[in-house]
C-alpha cells in the first residue's frame, strides 16, 4: 500500500500515521521527523531547516525532494510507505511520480484529511512536548499528570516555538496558500479522498481505511 496523506497542521495526521502503518505493515515516511531528527543533530540541513520553520513557513522543494528519492529506496519500503508532510506542492508531487514511474509504482490513494481553521488552533496552540523524550501532550485534551512533566520519562513539557499561536495562524495560511493547488492536482487525478478530521480518531481511522479499500 503506498499512501499520501495530507492535511493541515494539527489535523491529526501523526495519530491516524501509526494506526495506518500498523495496519498495512509499511514504513511512516514524515519530513517533519527527518527535519526534526537533523535539527536535533545540529546539520547543515537541519539549520537551513530551522529558518525556515521558525518562521512557520515550508522548507523549499529543493531542501525536501532528494531526501525523500533517497529514502524510498530503502528495503522497507518494497512492501509500501506512507508519505507524511511530502509532498506539499504541485512540484514535489511531479518529482513524486516521475520517480516512482521510474520504479514502475504508483500511488493506491491520496488521504486528505480536513479541519476548520478554529479547530486547527484550539488543538495546536495547546500542543505540549517533552524535551527528553519527545511524547506529546496537550493542555486541554491530553493533560500529563502532573503540569509541566512528562508522564513517561519526568521530563520537561515545552511549547515548540511553531506552536505558539502567530505562529500557528502563518503556518495554516502557507498550508492553505502553496497546499490547495496540490488538493486540486490529486483531484483532477481522481485520486484525492477528503475525511473528516474533526471526528473521534477511531471513526476518522474507519474512514480512511474504507476510502484506501
Amino acid at each position: 500500500m503506498r499512501i499520501v496523506l495530507l492535511g493541515p497542521p494539527g489535523a491529526g495526521k501523526g495519530t491516524q500515521a501509526v494506526r495506518l502503518v500498523e495496519k498495512y505493515n509499511i514504513p511512516h515516511i514524515s519530513t517533519g521527523d527527518i527535519f526534526r531528527k537533523n535539527l536535533k543533530e545540529q546539520t547543515k540541513l537541519g539549520l537551513k531547516a530551522k529558518e525556515y520553520m521558525d518562521k512557520g513557513l515550508l522548507v523549499p522543494d529543493e531542501l525536501v525532494v532528494d531526501i525523500v528519492k533517497t529514502r524510498l529506496m530503502e528495503d522497507d519500503c518494497q512492501k509500501g510507505f506512507l508519505l507524511d508532510g511530502f509532498p506539499r506542492t504541485v512540484e514535489q508531487a511531479d518529482a513524486l511520480e516521475a520517480e516512482l514511474n521510474k520504479l514502475g509504482l504508483k500511488l493506491d490513494g491520496v488521504i486528505n484529511i480536513e479541519v476548520k481553521d478554529e479547530v486547527l488552533i484550539d488543538r495546536l496552540t495547546g500542543r505540549l512536548v517533552c524535551r527528553k523524550c519527545g511524547a506529546t501532550y496537550h493542555s486541554k485534551f491530553n493533560k500529563p499528570k502532573q503540569e509541566g512533566v512528562c508522564d513517561a520519562c519526568g521530563g520537561e513539557l515545552y511549547t515548540r516555538e511553531d506552536d505558539k499561536i502567530e505562529t500557528v495562524k502563518n503556518r495554516l495560511d502557507v498550508y492553505k496558500n502553496q497546499t490547495q493547488p496540490l488538493i486540486d492536482y490529486y483531484t483532477k487525478k481522481g485520486m484525492l479522498k477528503t475525511i473528516d478530521g474533526e471526528a473521534d480518531t477511531d471513526a476518522v481511522f474507519a474512514k480512511i481505511c474504507e476510502a484506501l479499500e
